[in-house]
């Protein structure tokens, strides 16, 4: 089972990019930014969640 952390990092990252598209369509430079930010934070996450799983698994 994935760890919690993979899971909500992979919907932050995916926010992210819905975010950063909806900038690029409206000119709006602080919501692109915002949406890159979120992916970033998205895939740290993502990775934290990734680290957790193969210390778990290794525990078994």
């Amino acid at each position: 089972m994935a760890d919690h952390d993979r899971v909500e990092g992979a919907a932050k990252n995916m926010g992210g990019k819905v975010k950063e598209a909806a900038g690029k369509v409206t000119g709006d430079e602080k919501l692109k930014a915002e949406g890159r930010a979120d992916q970033m934070g998205g895939k740290v996450q993502n990775a934290v969640g990734g680290v957790k799983d193969t210390l778990r698994d290794d525990r078994t």
